[in-house]
């Protein structure tokens, strides 16, 4: 007797399609927890797990949950690095603004040093004193006895110089004569910073006139041979006063003020 195959709804599902839905029912009594309660006589005739695709989707979700562990730490690891650039970009740019600062406040000390150390040389050399007559001597001391001289004897010095040399201010001061001074000649007179006076006269020429302050070494005329001379020179004295009579040693006071003469 011939059989006839099941067609159309009442076909038996083919195996394929059976293990589909056994393991979609077992995955659901595993979500809803029923798979715990069953008793295992029930499952006896069940395939193997492996057959019915239970292991490939666990697997599948440890696979995930690994990229999703290793995405986590990599960005943990991403941001702790970029923490750490920032960090160090921080303190290169505090570094540098440091290193700005010190290299700025050594500029203002080493610029205030040599300030300091313009203005010392200034106040040297201001207060420094120098011969009236560079390279010269004196040919005539002082106190020299003689008819030629009104007093009996030299008031100061002649130092050696052809008509038309330098003269120089000794020292700072102020220019309180310049001009004709009778048997001097031509002639200037300065009151120095320290309250003295010096005296240069027979002077060809000058150059200063009265109230001007002069410094160190300031040419102020030329010698030369007006007044009373027997030839060219420079004469040269030192008061504690501007009148006459008030005279000192003026070797004596060049060289207490450091002049070699």
């Amino acid at each position: 007797m011939a059989f006839t195959r099941a067609t159309g709804k009442h076909r038996r599902p083919s195996r394929i399609q059976r293990r589909t839905a056994r393991a979609a029912g077992v995955a659901a009594l595993a979500t809803t927890g029923v798979v715990g309660t069953v008793a295992a006589p029930a499952f006896a005739a069940e395939p193997a797990a492996e057959q019915t695709g239970l292991t490939p989707v666990v697997t599948m979700g440890d696979t995930v949950a690994q990229k999703i562990d290793a995405q986590a730490v990599a960005q943990k690891q991403a941001a702790e690095q970029a923490a750490a650039k920032k960090k160090a970009e921080e303190a290169a740019r505090e570094r540098a603004a440091e290193v700005a600062k010190e290299a700025k406040e050594a500029a203002e000390k080493a610029r205030e040093a040599k300030e300091r150390a313009a203005r010392e040389a200034e106040r040297k050399r201001l207060n420094t004193f120098v011969s009236p007559i560079s390279g010269s001597y004196v040919s005539t001391g002082y106190k020299s006895g003689g008819a030629v001289w009104s007093s009996g004897s030299h008031t100061g010095v002649d130092f050696h110089a052809a008509s038309g040399t330098a003269v120089h201010s000794v020292g700072m001061g102020e220019v309180v004569e310049a001009g004709w001074g009778g048997s001097y000649g031509n002639q200037v007179v300065i009151k120095m910073n320290d309250g003295t006076y010096t005296q240069y006269g027979h002077l060809s020429s000058s150059s200063v006139s009265v109230g001007q302050k002069v410094t160190p070494g300031q040419q102020i005329g030329l010698s030369g041979a007006t007044g009373n001379v027997t030839g060219p020179h420079l004469h040269f004295e030192a008061r504690t006063g501007p009148e006459y009579g008030s005279d000192i040693d003026p070797v004596a006071y060049l060289r207490s003020h450091g002049v070699n003469v």
